[in-house]
Parts: C-alpha cells; sequence; structure tokens
C-alpha cells in the first residue's frame, strides 16, 4: 500500500511546483493516529506558502495542505475508539495526503450530524474568525471587512453579527457575490467604489482585512482615531503599508501565533464552539476533484466567482 502526497521540492507557482508523487508507507509508531484522508479543500493558507512567502520557516521538500477530513484506521491502543470515526488531523504534517499520521491529542472528532464537505474546511476560517472576534470584540460596533467573498470574511460578518454587532460592511471584488453577503447581513461595498469606501471607513470602528495592498492603505488612511485595523491576510500579494501614521491602532492577526501556547484541552473547546456555529452559517458551494485532477482544482481557484475547490482523496488513482 503507497501514499500519494502533493509535495513540494522548489517555491514557484502551486500548479507548477507542486508534484504528486507515491510514497512509502511506513509503520505507524505507539503515539500516533494513521489517517485515511477523504477530502480537503483548497485554501489561500495551502497556496500561499508554495509560492516562497514564507520561506524562512518552511523546510523543503513540504506537503501541502493545512485541513481536511479523513476516517482512522490505525490507533495507539489508548485511542483504539477512534478506528473507523471521523477525524481532523491537524497541526502535523501536509494533510494532501493520502494517509496522515498525527498527534491523537490534537485530532478533532467530527460529530455525527456534521458532513464531510462541512468537517473539512472546520479548521483555517472558522477558528481564524473565532479567534480574532474573542480578541477584539465587536458589540456594538461598526465592521468592515475586506475581501468579504472569502470564507474566512463570511464567517466574520455572520458572527460579527450575531455577536451584536452595530452593523457589518463587507468590501467585495466580484460582482456574483454581492448577492450571497447581502444574504448573510453584511452590507454589500465594491471594491472599485473609492470613495464609498474612504466615507465607510472614517466610520467604522473595527476593519478585519484579508486583502493587504492599496485597499487596505486606503482604509487604514481614513480610518478615525480610537477604531482598530486587525490585518489578517494578504489576498493581493501586497503589504499594508500606510502613507501616514495612522489614527487607527494597526495589528496584524496570524493563527499560528494563536497556537504556539494553545494546550490540547483548550484546542479541544475550540472545536466545541466552531461545530454548532457552522451547523448555522452557509459556507461556500463546493465542486470536487479526483486526486488526478489536482491542478484543475488549484487553477480553479484563481477563478471569481468559483464554487469552493475540494480535492478527494478517495478516488485516488493517478
Amino acid at each position: 500500500m503507497n501514499n500519494l502526497v502533493l509535495r513540494y521540492r522548489s517555491f514557484g507557482p502551486p500548479h507548477e511546483s507542486l508534484m504528486l508523487e507515491e510514497a512509502d508507507v511506513t509503520t505507524t509508531t505507539d503515539d500516533v493516529l494513521r489517517v485515511a484522508m477523504s477530502v480537503v479543500p483548497v485554501n489561500p493558507s495551502d497556496l500561499i506558502p508554495v509560492t516562497g512567502a514564507y520561506a524562512h520557516r518552511i523546510q523543503l521538500p513540504a506537503i501541502a495542505g493545512y485541513e481536511g477530513v479523513g476516517v482512522v484506521i490505525n490507533a495507539p491502543s489508548a485511542y483504539a475508539g477512534l478506528v473507523g470515526r471521523r477525524v481532523l488531523p491537524l497541526r502535523g504534517p501536509g494533510t494532501w495526503q493520502r494517509f496522515v499520521d498525527c498527534d491523537p491529542a490534537f485530532a478533532v472528532t467530527v460529530p455525527n450530524d456534521v458532513d464531510d464537505l462541512t468537517a473539512a474546511r472546520s479548521y483555517i476560517n472558522p477558528l481564524a474568525a473565532l479567534r480574532m472576534l474573542k480578541n477584539w470584540p465587536v458589540q456594538g460596533k461598526r465592521v468592515l471587512l475586506t475581501g468579504a467573498g472569502s470564507t474566512c470574511a463570511n464567517l466574520l460578518g455572520l458572527w460579527a453579527r450575531l455577536q451584536g454587532a452595530a452593523e457589518v460592511v463587507g468590501i467585495y471584488r466580484s460582482h456574483s457575490r454581492a448577492e450571497q453577503i447581502r444574504e448573510l447581513g453584511i452590507i454589500p461595498l465594491a471594491l472599485n467604489d473609492s470613495s464609498a469606501i474612504k466615507n465607510i471607513a472614517a466610520e467604522t470602528d473595527i476593519t478585519f482585512d484579508a486583502l493587504g495592498g492599496t485597499v487596505a492603505i486606503s482604509v487604514i488612511d481614513a480610518m478615525k482615531l480610537g477604531s482598530t485595523f486587525v490585518g489578517y491576510g494578504l489576498l493581493s500579494g501586497c503589504p499594508v503599508v500606510p502613507s501616514r501614521q495612522p489614527r487607527a491602532q494597526f495589528t496584524r492577526f496570524h493563527l499560528r501565533d494563536e497556537l504556539v501556547t494553545m494546550e490540547s484541552e483548550i484546542w479541544q473547546q475550540q472545536f466545541q464552539a466552531i461545530w454548532p456555529l457552522l451547523l448555522d452559517s452557509r459556507l461556500p458551494e463546493t465542486r470536487n476533484f479526483p486526486l488526478s485532477h489536482w491542478r484543475r482544482a488549484i487553477k480553479s481557484f484563481a477563478i471569481p466567482g468559483r464554487k469552493k475547490p475540494m480535492i478527494d482523496f478517495r478516488r485516488c488513482a493517478i
């Protein structure tokens, strides 16, 4: 039985640098779960490291992927009850492979009422949104989101409203996203309406920025004294460099920093909070690609208005 892995040995465009490789399956040790992966999502957080953006903290060769869902096929005796159960094999090696070995303490059991396509996407974006709203409470405040068509921004907006935000406005790029944003209770604002963006930013209490670049700079430049600008993504590929000393408090959020000191018990508690929220949320529609079509999945990610690409490892013939 061989493993199939999406590995990169050099940095560059993901559809060029990633390669589907066969690898020997090693004997499991007594302290890990072995998980047969079912399906994984394609996220910016999966692709950006392949480009070399974080080359200083990635050792090559590396296996891509940070989340996904699978079924436990082997477990230490203390965790024997997990065999046959669905789990999220997180905080270990890359998930874009047929078999993942992970620390049982950080494997998250999936409830029966959560389907695979939801479970596979329950880590990066939901946990980031949950932690940001904990760190920067929004009750009674006016919130502005950039990159509002993204999953993380959608969850931030929806959950901010549940937490009592006075208003949530979302800046979108693709017109196909506008109605979806509106249905979440987020006021859509077009990316090309620079005058309206500056006016809204001037009245905003908290901005959660997924884009970086010129849009983020125009927002932070317009924000008022006492407001907060939280940068958590660089979907534009460009940093946030304010043109002058910002009146807003400028801070950054990196999920990995939150995880450094998070013990397994607290980690598991995060998902007990996430599951009910996700069941009441509407995640983007998905399009499944068999593993043999992984390049198509990655290329489709760049298409505005596309469905969320998912790579299905259950259909894994090369």
